[in-house]
């Protein structure tokens, strides 16, 4: 079984939910729900999986708050 983690960001042109997998190249996709994302980043992930194992070129870390004065 595999595990990826995609960061999730909401377009403000077009008010779509854009996911992407960090360092997985063509691991990306849009919707306009939360569960649509997941099974189109599911399905993406899936075919490229199907060329073989991933050379991931990143790793995600985490996220960091920066506070500003």
């Amino acid at each position: 079984m595999h595990h990826f983690t995609a960061v999730i960001e909401k377009c403000t042109e077009t008010g779509l939910l854009v996911g992407y997998v960090p360092g997985f190249p063509g691991a990306h996709s849009q919707a306009e729900t939360m569960e649509e994302l997941r099974e189109n980043l599911q399905e993406v992930i899936e075919m490229l999986l199907e060329d073989g194992e991933p050379q991931l070129e990143t790793e995600f870390v985490g996220t960091q708050d920066i506070a500003l004065n």
